[in-house]
C-alpha cells in the first residue's frame, strides 16, 4: 500500500499529488518550487489569491491541465506553523482523505516533507497521514444488496521525503496504519447488528484474533462460570437464550508473568435493560453497549502487531440483557465471584455486575494493574457530553499514564471524582454488601465507584464511554457511527507503560 521514495519527482505518473501548505509569506523552495515552475509560477498567484487556502484544514484541488505528470494537486491548508498541533495534522489528513475518497481515487503521492515544522518532522507527519487514511475512508456497508459497478478505493500511496530515511518513514507509516486498522477493527464490531454478534459470536472472533497472533486464549462456558462462582455476571445472563462467554486474551512480552496490565471490557452485545426496561426511543442503538469490549480487542490487535515488551491479560464478559420469566429482578440478592453480596436495584445498571466479576478474574490471572472500559452511564454524558470520556481511579500514577496516552491518541477524556461519600452510597444496603443503583445523582460516579469495589487495593482506572463510543454525525476521522474510542489510548498507553511500585 505505501511506496516509500527518496526524492520527489514531478514525472511520475500520478492521479493526485498531496502537498502541505502553511501560512506563511515565503515563496515555494526546494521541490516545490521546481513544481511552480511547472505551472510557470501560478501556483503562488493561486495562493496569494486565495484560490488555493493555507486556513487550516482547507482542502484545495487544482487540475495540472497537462502541467506536470500527476493528473491533479491536493493542497492541505495547515495554518500557521507554530500552532500545528499533531492532533490537528492528522484531523487535516482525515479531511483529505474523505475528499479524495469521494473524488474515487485509487492511488496518491504525499510530499511529506512539505507537512513538517520545527516541532512535528516527516516521521510523526508520516504516522498522522497512514493513521488517517486508515480513520477517514472507513466505512461499514451493512446488509445493503450489493451494487455490480466495482468500487474504487485508496489502495496505493507513494510517500516522497527527501529529509527523512526511507526505511524510518516506512516504519512510521506501518505503525500509523496499524493503529487506525485496529480502531477500525473495533468500529465494525460496534456497528454489527446484536443478532448477529452474539457472545458466542464474540468469543469466536477473539479466538481466531489469538490464533493470529499467538495469544494464549480462554474462553470459560457457562458451567465453568458457575463452577467459579461469577454470581453478578450470571445474574445478567439469566434472561438470555444465548450462553455466556468470559473470554480471556494473554499476551506475554516478558519472560516473567509479572506487571501485568488487565485490560476490561463490558461486552454486553444487547441491552434491553431487563425488568427495569429501556424506553422505546432509548433501547434503539444498544448493540453498542458492547463498545468496551470492542475497544479492548483492537488494541490487542495492535499489541498482536507491535509486539511491546509488556505483559496483559484481556478480560471481557460477554452476554446481551434480556427479559423472559428466568431474567434477573429489582430486588435480588446475587454474590458475586468476589464474594461480595450485591442488592439489584436496577437491572438496567447491569454493565457494572458483569465488570465486577471480570475485575476478579483479571486479577486470578496476575493483573497488577487494571483498566476496564464500558458503555456504562447516560450520566456520563450529562455531565461531559459526548466528546470526552468519564475516567475514574483509586490510584493517580496509573491514571497519569492512560491519560497521556489519551493525548497523544487525540481521545480526550476527564477524571470524575471518587469520594467516600460516594463509595458509601454504594455500601447503602439493608441486605447486602452492595447495591447496584444508589440513584440518579452522581450517576457516571456512583457506578465508577461500584466497579471500584472490586479493584479494591489493585491500581485500577475506569473509562465510561458510553457518550464517546459512537459518533451521530461524520467527523474528519470517521463517519457516523462507531468510533472505535480507547483503542489507540490502550495501545499507547500498554506501549509505553512504566511499573510503578505500590
Amino acid at each position: 500500500m505505501f511506496h516509500v521514495k527518496r526524492e520527489l519527482d514531478l514525472t511520475a505518473e500520478h492521479e493526485g499529488l498531496v502537498i502541505g501548505l502553511f501560512d506563511k509569506p515565503e515563496k515555494f523552495s526546494g521541490s516545490l518550487a521546481k513544481l511552480d515552475e511547472r505551472f510557470e509560477g501560478q501556483l503562488t498567484e493561486l495562493v496569494k489569491s486565495g484560490d488555493i487556502s493555507a486556513k487550516l484544514k482547507r482542502i484545495s484541488k487544482v487540475h495540472s491541465l497537462g502541467k506536470t505528470t500527476a493528473k491533479r494537486i491536493w493542497f492541505v491548508g495547515l495554518g500557521k506553523e507554530k500552532e500545528l498541533s499533531f492532533d490537528k495534522l492528522r484531523e487535516a489528513f482525515g479531511k483529505l482523505f474523505k475528499e479524495v475518497k469521494g473524488s474515487k481515487q485509487e492511488e496518491v503521492a504525499v510530499f511529506v516533507d512539505s507537512f513538517t515544522t520545527d516541532e512535528w518532522d516527516g516521521l510523526d507527519a508520516a504516522h498522522a497521514l497512514s493513521e488517517a487514511m486508515a480513520l477517514a475512508t472507513y466505512e461499514f456497508n451493512g446488509y445493503r444488496q450489493k451494487s455490480n459497478e466495482p468500487e474504487k478505493k485508496l489502495t496505493n500511496l507513494t510517500i516522497y521525503s527527501e529529509l527523512f530515511d526511507q526505511e524510518d518513514v516506512q516504519a512510521a507509516l506501518t505503525v500509523g496504519y496499524t493503529f487506525g486498522k485496529g480502531t477500525n477493527s473495533a468500529r465494525t464490531l460496534v456497528n454489527t447488528p446484536g443478532n448477529l454478534l452474539t457472545a458466542t459470536d464474540l468469543a469466536h472472533y477473539a479466538a481466531e484474533l489469538g490464533a493470529r497472533y499467538d495469544f494464549e486464549v480462554e474462553i470459560l462456558e457457562k458451567a465453568e462460570i458457575e463452577k467459579l462462582g461469577m454470581g453478578a455476571f450470571l445474574a445478567v445472563n439469566k434472561g438470555s437464550a444465548e450462553p455466556p462467554k468470559m473470554i480471556v486474551l494473554k499476551y506475554q512480552g516478558k519472560q516473567e508473568w509479572k506487571d501485568v496490565i488487565g485490560l476490561v471490557g463490558k461486552g454486553i452485545t444487547f441491552d434491553t435493560g431487563g425488568y427495569s426496561i429501556k424506553t422505546k426511543a432509548g433501547i434503539v442503538g444498544m448493540k453498542t453497549d458492547m463498545g468496551g469490549a470492542a475497544a479492548v480487542l483492537g488494541a490487542m490487535e495492535i499489541i498482536g502487531e507491535m509486539r511491546p515488551e509488556q505483559n496483559v491479560v484481556a478480560v471481557i464478559p460477554s452476554t446481551d440483557n434480556m427479559i423472559s420469566a428466568g431474567a434477573f429482578k429489582p430486588d435480588d440478592v446475587i454474590t458475586s465471584m468476589s464474594g461480595k453480596t450485591i442488592e439489584v436495584l436496577n437491572t438496567d445498571a447491569e454493565g457494572r455486575l458483569v465488570l465486577a466479576d471480570a475485575l476478579t478474574y483479571a486479577k486470578h490471572h496476575g493483573a497488577n494493574y487494571l483498566v476496564d472500559v464500558a458503555t456504562l452511564t447516560g450520566g456520563v454524558i450529562t455531565a461531559l457530553g459526548v466528546h470526552t470520556t468519564g475516567a475514574m481511579t483509586n490510584y493517580e500514577p496509573l491514571y497519569e499514564q492512560v491519560l497521556e496516552a489519551s493525548m497523544e491518541s487525540g481521545e480526550q477524556m476527564w477524571q470524575l471524582p471518587l469520594f467516600e461519600s460516594e463509595k458509601e452510597r454504594v455500601r447503602n444496603s439493608q441486605v447486602a454488601d452492595l447495591n447496584n443503583s444508589p440513584g440518579r445523582e452522581g450517576h457516571a460516579i456512583v457506578a465508577g465507584a461500584f466497579i471500584g469495589e472490586f479493584a479494591e487495593g489493585t491500581p485500577w482506572v475506569h473509562l465510561d464511554i458510553a457518550g464517546t463510543a459512537t459518533s451521530s454525525k461524520a467527523y474528519d476521522l470517521g463517519p457516523s457511527g462507531a468510533t472505535g474510542v480507547m483503542v489507540r489510548t490502550l495501545a499507547l498507553f500498554v506501549e509505553r507503560f512504566e511499573p510503578m511500585e505500590t
